[in-house]
């Protein structure tokens, strides 16, 4: 559950939805539309917007993130087995060098 995560209001004015805020962004992101074309139900854009920098700029999402990951490793269902495959790797051109006669590494 995200709302214990979500900072409060610090000011005495009546705050926007923050389940309908955080979807805005969501869909924001998932959908790569500009923050002018944000649909209506999620409320003014502005808003949206300024909610979204506001978060980013100090740090609410990260710490979102590190709770959600503590939560799900202290319960188990993350694996954080890392698999890389090989097709994808590309090695720095300075080492196609490295391991051939007479070659001397740097």
């Amino acid at each position: 559950m995200l709302a214990p995560l979500i900072p409060r209001a610090v000011n005495e004015r009546p705050r926007a939805n923050d389940r309908r805020v955080m979807s805005g962004m969501v869909d924001k992101i998932r959908t790569g539309i500009t923050w002018r074309d944000l649909p209506e139900r999620y409320g003014p854009w502005q808003t949206v917007y300024s909610r979204f920098r506001r978060y980013a700029l100090d740090g609410v999402f990260t710490r979102i993130l590190q709770q959600i990951q503590a939560q799900a490793d202290a319960s188990g269902v993350v694996d954080w087995l890392v698999q890389i495959a090989p097709t994808i790797v590309c090695a720095h051109q300075h080492s196609a060098a490295t391991g051939r006669e007479g070659v001397r590494a740097a």
